[in-house]
């Protein structure tokens, strides 16, 4: 920052751009406002956004960002989590299920052993032959229908497991397999066509794929106690399976009535099996299990049944272990099976509590923990949403109120400044809408800030317009005092000047100063001030374009089509004056010479329409679009103004009186359309009593159509329907009469051709007398006498207003003919015809040979300013002999 310079309260602040309308929404907006050519050049546009630019992204996207990863990253950790303790829970679940289904394992397996064990006894019975086959039969089959409700059982309950993990479908599936072989095998114990061995064999195999299917659940890692629990009661159950086998030999023997020659060896392995699988039972069995176990051992059957057993031991040197009865084993063993079977349910019924409680607790702590998660995560979605829907809604709030400031209160504050004509005091700018002492609440008060100093700036500005606007007041006030001083000027000098070249130069001067008097009211227009010219009665409508038609340099162009008969009220006639001159001006200005601009006026309803027609060059669609916007809305006064200052004047006048004004494409050129509402026309106000009516100022004979004022207008139009132009001529054989004014009397232009602009040879100038010219305000109303006053006078009108449009005067005005024998023009009043109305129009054709010296002339000239490489061209006042 330049050292030296003064803080503002919106330095540092960063600029922004001019953002879409809000009218209609509270605080969202579309639809970009365009730029006002009035304020400077169009701010710079927004670049495009994209969305892999990470500042290109909105508000509401970046704090969803801020949220969801977090979020994400949250919820993808405590998936990981509540799926371990998910994957721990259905594997405990499963593990209870598997656990729990060793009750119907175990029974099947108790079942079987029951089984096989009286299957070898009777295989043994049948191969002694003694028994019979019926009978063994008979005795097996309450067995083997146990085993089969038993399997039944099993597979009911293993049933829901179906989805189980693999290892245990498959041991189930070879435990069912196993068990298949034994039900195919029980026909050959009848016959006893196989060895005993091989039948055995059989019961031993499923009753094995059984132990190991009850020894398949796994708790998974990390679960030590429930292994041990499974171990426990597969060990137990292996202890009762080996003591039923060590039943079935012993049995076997005794139906047979004899050992085998192995069968010692086998008690002896099955025995010392049976220790080892206590063993294992005992260490993994806890301190209440081996209580119970112990309590089970000194039961009296259990105790007898051991003693029985231990008879069949072998003794010292060649004494032979003893055969038992049959009947007296099998009672004793089985009591001692019994106590081995409920020993083994309890076991069983421990482990199975034991995972069931351990599933419940992994489910119920998987439940809290993702309840916990969930929780965890509702409360910061919801914090989170808080903070951002606090973030987003200050965000929306600041967005809307810099949007309202922008689009709102700003531009009503500058228009309520360029309305208002008066001092205006402070004024007050609302607060922020966020009340917060964040960082988005400065951002607030910075945004009131910056509206605060723009307001200040605007009420700068418009005290600076105000003063501008005063200043063009005072310098259009004196510069209108000036003209009219000199107009006054002209007008004595044009009376005493007898010279026509002279006077000539004289009403060129008058007409001059009258459209620097126009300019001067433009001025005024500009400065919203009213022009001082006033009239307190209606003048005629015909009137007032022919007035218009004065203050134009080519007043000879205007041709009039008056169809009505229509006054204006007299406030509204000055300015309608200024803006039908403006259009005219605008008119012949654009359009060639030789051409007529026609004024045509209709009636329109209760109204009146005015169509100014030309021949010119026209405008592009764009343009005209551009110029019937600058029409229909006034825009202030800058520096385009004084560029188009016709254009901007007509546009305020027009706004002003309500008057609508509209351009459009005509055949060839332009037609400007003015549409006067009712309430500025009026009533043809009644003649004054006592005012004498004015005489007739004519040079010779004027038809009588004129000599009443309802009929002025009808004059007019038929006045100035043929008005001479650049380039007309007469019809061959025809005298070059002239159009008469209705206002005064006198021949309106000449049928020469006036716009030319190459003189006519040197003739002979006419010399006619010419009465004394007399003042404006005479012929326009010849009884306000030496009071003065007129139309254009600062005084505004005289006593007789121009209600209806006057008669001409009885006495010409004129100030003599020009060397072409052309009237000359008295100032504010129409030209009057000196030359006689038969006399024929000479039109003199240039001698081409000077026009071919003269184009030499000027070509040698330019080559030689070429050659001395100057800028400034200097060429003889009279080239070709004749003063061009």
């Amino acid at each position: 920052m330049p050292s030296g310079r003064p803080l503002t309260p919106t330095d540092g602040l960063i600029g922004w751009t001019p953002l879409p309308d809000v009218v209609g929404r509270d605080e969202e907006a579309t639809v970009g406002a365009a730029p006002d050519p009035a304020r400077g050049a169009a701010p710079a546009p927004h670049r495009r956004r994209s969305g892999f630019r990470l500042r290109d992204w909105r508000m509401g996207t970046k704090l969803a960002t801020v949220l969801v990863i977090p979020s994400l990253a949250f919820l993808v950790l405590a998936g990981i989590q509540t799926r371990g303790l998910v994957g721990q829970a259905t594997t405990l679940s499963a593990f209870a299920e598997q656990v729990g289904i060793g009750r119907q394992i175990s029974t099947a397996v108790d079942r079987l052993q029951h089984e096989r064990d009286r299957t070898a006894g009777e295989l043994a019975a049948l191969r002694r032959g003694g028994t019979d086959r019926d009978a063994a039969v008979a005795a097996l089959r309450p067995l083997q229908e146990a085993t089969d409700r038993a399997m039944a059982e099993l597979r009911v309950a293993a049933a829901p497991l179906a989805g189980a993990d693999a290892a245990w479908r498959v041991s189930y599936s070879e435990a069912l397999e196993a068990y298949d072989q034994v039900v195919n095998i029980r026909a050959a114990v009848a016959p006893a066509v196989l060895s005993s061995d091989t039948v055995l064999s059989n019961y031993h195999r499923s009753i094995a794929a059984l132990l190991s299917l009850l020894a398949e659940p796994s708790p998974g890692g990390g679960r030590q106690e429930l292994t041990e629990a499974v171990l426990r009661y597969v060990q137990l159950s292996r202890v009762k399976e080996l003591s039923s086998r060590i039943r079935a030999e012993l049995y076997a023997a005794a139906r047979s009535g004899r050992y085998e020659p192995d069968d010692q060896v086998t008690l002896s392995d099955l025995r010392a099996q049976q220790l080892t699988a206590l063993g294992a039972f005992r260490v993994a069995a806890t301190a209440d299990q081996i209580s119970r176990y112990d309590r089970t051992s000194v039961d009296p059957a259990f105790v007898a049944a051991t003693r029985m057993e231990e008879r069949t031991l072998p003794g010292g040197g060649d004494a032979k272990p003893a055969l038992l009865d049959a009947a007296q084993w099998w009672a004793a063993s089985e009591q001692r099976q019994e106590l081995f079977r409920q020993l083994e349910s309890e076991i069983v019924t421990d482990a199975v509590r034991q995972a069931d409680d351990a599933s419940a607790r992994q489910l119920r702590d998987t439940l809290l923990v993702a309840g916990a998660i969930a929780t965890v995560l509702l409360v910061a979605v919801l914090i989170s949403l808080l903070v951002g829907r606090s973030v987003a809604r200050a965000m929306r709030q600041l967005r809307g109120q810099a949007l309202r400031i922008a689009q709102v209160d700003l531009p009503l504050t500058l228009q309520r400044l360029r309305t208002v004509d008066r001092p205006v005091g402070a004024i007050d700018v609302p607060p922020s809408v966020i009340d917060s002492h964040d960082e988005i609440g400065e951002l607030a008060e910075a945004f009131v800030a910056v509206h605060r100093s723009a307001v200040d700036v605007a009420v700068e500005q418009a005290m600076m317009r105000r003063n501008v606007n005063a200043m063009f007041v005072n310098l259009a006030r004196r510069s209108q005092v000036l003209v009219e001083r000199q107009l006054e000027l002209l007008d004595e000098l044009e009376r005493e000047e007898s010279d026509p070249e002279q006077l000539e130069n004289l009403f060129k001067l008058d007409h001059l100063a009258a459209r620097m008097r126009r300019n001067d009211e433009s001025l005024l227009v500009l400065a919203g001030t009213e022009s001082t010219r006033r009239w307190n009665r209606p003048v005629g409508l015909g009137a007032v374009l022919l007035a218009a038609s004065a203050e134009i340099e080519q007043y000879q162009r205007v041709r009039h089509e008056n169809r009505t008969d229509l006054h204006v009220v007299g406030h509204a006639v000055g300015d309608l004056v200024h803006l039908f001159a403006e259009l005219l001006e605008n008119a012949t200005a654009f359009s060639r010479p030789e051409t007529a601009v026609r004024v045509v006026v209709e009636p329109d309803g209760r109204g009146a329409l005015v169509q100014i027609v030309d021949e010119g060059l026209g405008m592009s669609p764009s343009a005209l679009a551009e110029a019937n916007t600058v029409l229909a809305e006034p825009p202030a006064a800058d520096v385009s103004a004084s560029e188009r200052m016709g254009l901007f004047v007509v546009s305020h006048l027009s706004a002003r009186h309500g008057v609508q004004v509209w351009l459009s494409s005509g055949r060839e050129g332009l037609v400007a359309r003015v549409r006067i509402p009712v309430e500025l026309l009026a009533e043809a106000p009644a003649p004054e009593p006592g005012r004498p009516a004015p005489d007739r100022l004519v040079r010779g004979t004027v038809p009588p159509m004129l000599t009443g004022p309802v009929t002025a207008s009808g004059a007019l139009a038929a006045a100035t329907a043929e008005l001479p132009v650049a380039g007309w001529r007469p019809a061959p054989g025809q005298p070059a009469a002239l159009p008469v004014s209705p206002l005064t009397g006198l021949p309106l232009g000449d049928g020469t051709d006036a716009g030319a602009g190459a003189p006519a040879p040197a003739a002979a100038p006419v010399t006619a007398p010419r009465p004394r010219p007399g003042r404006a305000e005479d012929v326009l109303m010849p009884d306000a006498g030496a009071a003065g006053g007129g139309w254009f006078s600062r005084q505004g009108p005289a006593a007789s207003a121009l209600g209806v449009t006057p008669a001409p005067a009885a006495t010409p005005v004129t100030g003599g003919t020009n060397e072409r024998g052309l009237p000359v023009r008295v100032p504010m009043a129409q030209l009057t015809s000196a030359a006689p109305a038969d006399r024929p129009v000479m039109r003199h054709e240039p001698d081409p040979e000077a026009v071919g010296g003269m184009l030499s002339r000027l070509y040698s000239g330019v080559r030689r300013a070429e050659a001395e490489e100057t800028t400034e061209m200097y060429l003889s006042r009279d080239e070709g002999g004749r003063r061009q």
